[in-house]
């Protein structure tokens, strides 16, 4: 077995905002690292989410490199800060391809930011996973010749989830949506639509808010009008507490389900006391109580980031263990591909037979026709609490 020394991180530059992970030497290994690279918000409000998938790539890659690499070489990650902007998150997308030559290149929290990048990965065949972005198009894009993958959840599916779990849960008749004016709303939009569709259930409006937005009273004010018993939210943290805050002014104690952009950053603190109202979306949780698996995370994660002491420092979970899942699985294609070359690697996911995750076991993850390795099952559903995510208790 291969060894090697951790390697050093370049001081981050400030001016170009961008940050690169693991450019020093690597000791015991004689080859030239295979360069992985991530496109994610690294600033800003879902800087968390960032965070987050950096550690579980980190983790997963300190793995594989204790392991002996793959294909004899040790893995590298490069990383670079799209500041949820797709206009920036493209650019350091083709800077990442182009001038670093990743083998392979990881997607953050943003569905518009992964959408801008996707005809780019097709055109220049270059494998591009998705860790966290939800947008149903990013993996079903309608390109013939597909790069494009996901360890994460689907809109459409999610969309599909949240509606179930309405009417279980809450008797739900009377949805309203609650949606941010991006191509993620609008992904989810469709994804609700077809929910509800199928149940013969109408919907009393779809009102949308922005980012920005300090005061989303209006457009609640219009839902609870049309007599909304449930609300299906989709928006990211800062907009999401914008929501929890205006029902609180309404006075407004309306049922919440939500897509999982609650959980991109720092929303228990930004949404109040009633953040714990708003019922989630996720893939993984750490709990009291984890896997075999899941316990060996964890005391990674807190060795290698000593920061970490309770479940609340690992706040989004999510992004950790989706990282971690994918990139084990793209090490497993790049070893059955025998190569870093686009095609190859790609071709080479649709070979990948098992591998025992720390989300679930996978077992033919992904085909010519799915891209997504995660379905409706490997949900659980939870809330803040104290700060923490914790599964919800029926």
């Amino acid at each position: 077995m291969l060894n090697y020394l951790k390697s050093k991180s370049k001081k981050f530059q400030a001016v170009a905002a961008a940050v690169t992970l693991g450019l020093a030497s690597f000791s015991g290994f004689a080859a030239e690292p295979i360069k992985i690279g991530l496109v994610a918000a690294l600033s800003g409000q879902s800087a968390k989410s960032g965070e987050a998938i950096t550690r579980g790539l980190s983790i997963a890659i300190d793995e594989i490199n204790e392991n002996g690499g793959v294909l004899g070489r040790p893995l590298e990650l490069i990383r670079r800060d799209d500041e949820s902007n797709p206009s920036k998150g493209l650019l350091a997308a083709r800077e990442l391809i182009q001038k670093e030559k990743v083998a392979a290149l990881f997607g953050g929290l943003d569905t518009p930011v992964s959408l801008a990048i996707v005809p780019l990965v097709n055109s220049l065949k270059v494998p591009f996973v998705g860790a966290w972005a939800a947008g149903t198009p990013i993996t079903r894009n309608g390109a013939k010749d597909n790069y494009v993958f996901r360890v994460s959840a689907v809109d459409e599916l999610v969309d599909e989830a949240l509606v179930k779990y309405g009417i279980k849960h809450y008797d739900m008749k009377k949805p309203g949506m609650i949606l941010i004016n991006n191509p993620w709303g609008e992904s989810n939009e469709v994804g609700f639509k077809k929910a509800l569709e199928k149940r013969d259930m109408a919907y009393t409006g779809i009102e949308r808010i922005e980012a920005s937005d300090l005061d989303v009273v209006p457009q609640l004010t219009r839902l609870k009008n049309q007599g909304t018993d449930v609300l299906l939210m989709v928006a990211n943290v800062a907009p999401s507490a914008q929501v929890v805050k205006s029902l609180d002014r309404m006075g407004w104690d309306v049922p919440i389900l939500s897509h999982w952009g609650p959980a991109g950053g720092r929303f228990g603190e930004l949404a109040g006391a009633n953040a714990s109202k708003v019922h989630f979306v996720q893939t993984y949780t750490f709990t009291d109580e984890n896997s075999a698996k899941g316990e060996k995370v964890w005391q990674a994660l807190k060795k290698k980031y000593p920061e970490i002491k309770t479940i609340a420092d690992v706040t989004p979970a999510v992004g950790i263990s989706n990282a971690y899942d994918a990139m084990h699985l793209t090490a497993l294609a790049i070893a059955k591909a025998g190569s870093t070359k686009g095609q190859k690697v790609r071709d080479a996911f649709y070979q990948i037979d098992n591998y025992e995750g720390l989300i679930k076991t996978y077992q033919f993850p992904f085909t010519k026709d799915e891209h997504d390795a995660l379905g409706p099952d490997d949900y659980v559903f939870t809330h803040f609490v104290d700060h923490k995510i914790v599964p919800i208790k029926h």
